[in-house]
């Protein structure tokens, strides 16, 4: 077994006493931002033609990027990091040689990094389903993986984690399908409290259907989701989908994202930048972003 959950001491102590201020150009790898037209993301670096990469998140201040990237029928987590004024290559924080690890995203704070992973609770035997784990900053890289508990995690499928700025988790899982619908997932958020976390709930309908329902991004002020929808009118495998948050709290109908967004394939793993300008997604098995405005045209 290969698990490594570390990060390269060296790579890391330099970027504890040793990181320089990010200018505008070196922002997002250096890349071009782009438009209203999606694009991929860092292409020959990140997104690659002999690759599948999915699920990518930035740090709050834009000097990290993880991703995850399926290997050999395996998922792995990948990293970039601005160090010493310049960009490193990508390198693997999470793998092994049995179960997978994907769907990264940091907590509010950046001090863990949350992801899903299909080992069992003591890394031995045969894998599981899906649950949600993290790991922890320490100072000479991540801490050993930590399971998330059962408060968020069921006997079923738990996928892709987002927060809102105040903590609240949203989630996906398939923990009330049936045999006969065993793809009904759907999107759960979990509040926090000052007396601690209460238990998951199950989104509405305007956003939660019989169908499939996962892979959910909610704005840090909880004003919309994204998430990836197989529906009847969509355009492909899966779609991007947006509800927003009215005054009452409650929910609009979800909206497909259009053909702007997407295609006859698969798009999934929605993340938006904190400064709010590029909504990053999969799509076809690379790693695409475009100009945020799209959110608020489709308000």
């Amino acid at each position: 077994m290969t698990f490594t959950p570390v990060l390269p001491l060296l790579l890391f102590c330099s970027y504890l006493f040793a990181q320089s201020p990010i200018t505008q150009s070196q922002k997002y790898l250096g890349e071009n931002p782009p438009g209203s037209k999606p694009v991929k993301f860092a292409p020959g670096i990140i997104s690659l033609d002999n690759q599948h990469e999915f699920g990518s998140v930035f740090s709050n201040n834009g000097d990290e990027f993880f991703y995850a990237v399926d290997k050999d029928g395996k998922t792995q987590t990948k990293c970039v990091k601005f160090v010493n004024g310049k960009w490193s290559e990508p390198f693997t924080i999470l793998s092994d040689a049995v179960f997978s690890y994907n769907d990264p995203m940091l907590s509010p704070d950046g001090n863990r990094l949350y992801f899903i992973s299909n080992r069992p609770l003591t890394n031995t035997g045969k894998e599981k389903d899906y649950d949600i784990w993290y790991v922890e900053r320490t100072r000479s890289g991540w801490s050993l993986p930590v399971n998330a508990g059962a408060k968020v995690n069921s006997v079923k499928h738990e996928y892709y984690i987002s927060f809102t700025k105040k903590g609240s988790m949203y989630f996906s899982s398939n923990r009330m399908a049936t045999k006969e619908r065993t793809n009904n997932f759907d999107i759960y958020s979990l509040p926090v409290t000052g007396k601690g976390s209460k238990q998951p709930v199950s989104l509405p309908g305007m956003i939660n259907t019989e169908e499939y329902e996962a892979d959910v991004y909610v704005a840090g002020d909880e004003s919309y989701v994204i998430f990836c929808a197989v529906r009847a009118e969509g355009y492909g495998a899966g779609d991007l989908y947006i509800s927003f948050k009215k005054k009452d709290g409650t929910w609009t109908k979800a909206k497909n994202m259009g053909s702007v967004i997407n295609t006859s394939g698969h798009e999934l793993c929605p993340f938006v930048t904190a400064d709010g300008k590029y909504l990053f997604y999969t799509s076809n098995k690379d790693i695409y972003w475009v100009n945020a405005s799209i959110i608020d045209i489709l308000r």
